[in-house]
């Protein structure tokens, strides 16, 4: 029998429970699995040993249920950087103490670097009793290796539905205005790409869309505002947070401090904030800012059914190759085609998408640099649908709370 660790790590998404979920259903359904372990806040309370055993916790089918419409990491998370060997070896014996076999970290880029940095130990100590496996998440849908990251499709649900109800609200005036979008995503435009299914049911959707892929250009910007503002009532924009100039300053550094976070990485919300001050100063226009901030990763009572089933396959695809005695992988998704939408689960070496980032190609954005392609409208459409049905209790979603 072997037992069984998980933990989740990052910025939490709407699907990251459904992950979780899918973990713990193969480990219950598994002859080979004894007991299996929730590490609250990630690889840090691993080091803290703060377990919980899950089978005293979820203990049937409706809880599991719960646990798949329950936003954020149930588990808690973290943004702990590994950067000692000691601390590999003080993981190990702490694995080997509670006699754990299997463990399997959910989480991003950082995560993922993770999963292959203990896997690459155990080989180096030639340490074969303890497979670590990894399961995908972000919403910035950057990690390489799989065809999306679970939490991206639900985010993109919501993106899309907030938009097409933006822009209902910002046409029942005649007077000229600009409304601009902030949406999350550091070095990859995917989210804000995902504005574009506004359009799907014939409505107008964002006029412009910038993703941080392209160099941002103020002069440019303010000019397809303008022309925009020739045609139009009221201009919706959507960008993405990370916009930078040609020489790769962030435009929000105009509003943002150097401060940076454990892994290094800059705080750069406030983009639309200084587009807001640039085309109040130089069009002249109403005109205001908005960023969707945590809302884009939290937002379970609209997450895709599609995302949810798929972030539970990621699930029990990792625990089995875990449980199998596979080690220093991934667990991805393979699409196989987008009319009809087919795809497969399978595991890839994690060190494919460890620190590494998928960006949104250059045929997926339109020449002009204000737009997305077709092609990427077909490989959006079918990640965001998909109805859940949702457990409500005296009017609000019932969530599981773990620890």
């Amino acid at each position: 029998m072997k037992n069984i660790l998980v933990a989740q790590s990052g910025g939490p998404t709407a699907a990251i429970n459904a992950t979780l979920a899918g973990v713990i259903t193969c480990a219950y359904s598994s002859k080979n699995a004894g007991k299996v372990y929730g590490a609250c806040n990630g690889i840090q309370g691993v080091l803290e040993e703060r377990f919980i055993d899950l089978r005293e916790k979820l203990t049937g089918t409706e809880e599991l249920s719960i646990l798949c419409q329950t936003p954020a990491a149930a588990l808690g998370s973290c943004r702990l950087k590994l950067k000692e060997e000691s601390q590999l070896k003080e993981i190990v014996d702490i694995l080997h103490k509670h006699e754990i076999s299997c463990f399997v970290y959910i989480g991003g880029n950082d995560s993922m670097d993770t999963v292959d940095q203990l896997s690459a130990y155990c080989r180096k100590h030639q340490i074969t009793d303890i497979s670590v496996m990894g399961a995908p998440k972000t919403i910035d849908n950057d990690l390489m290796g799989t065809d999306h990251c679970p939490g991206f499709g639900s985010a993109a649900r919501y993106i899309a539905e907030t938009f097409s109800e933006l822009e209902r609200d910002c046409h029942v005036y005649t007077t000229k205005a600009v409304t601009i979008v902030e949406v999350m995503g550091r070095n990859a435009g995917w989210l804000t790409a995902a504005s574009a299914l506004a359009r799907v049911n014939g409505e107008k959707g964002p006029n412009l869309i910038y993703l941080c892929e392209r160099a941002f250009d103020n002069e440019q910007f303010l000019a397809d505002v303008q022309e925009q503002l020739k045609d139009n009532d009221s201009v919706v924009v959507a960008i993405s947070e990370g916009i930078k100039d040609k020489d790769g300053r962030y435009v929000s550094e105009q509003v943002q401090s150097s401060a940076v976070d454990n892994f290094g990485h800059s705080y750069i919300a406030g983009s639309a904030k200084v587009l807001e001050e640039l085309v109040r100063e130089r069009i002249g226009c109403k005109v205001r800012s908005i960023e969707l901030n945590l809302m884009q990763r939290c937002a379970a009572h609209i997450a895709s059914d599609t995302d949810i089933q798929e972030s539970r396959m990621l699930g029990m695809c990792a625990c089995q190759a875990a449980l199998e005695g596979e080690s220093g992988k991934m667990a991805a998704v393979i699409r196989l085609s987008d009319e009809p939408y087919q795809v497969k689960f399978d595991t890839i070496p994690v060190c494919e998408a460890a620190n590494a980032e998928k960006k949104v190609p250059e045929d997926f954005i339109t020449e002009d640099g204000h737009d997305v392609t077709e092609k990427m409208m077909k490989y959006l459409k079918p990640l965001i649908l998909g109805d859940r049905t949702v457990t409500f209790e005296n009017g609000i979603a019932k969530h599981i709370i773990l620890y």
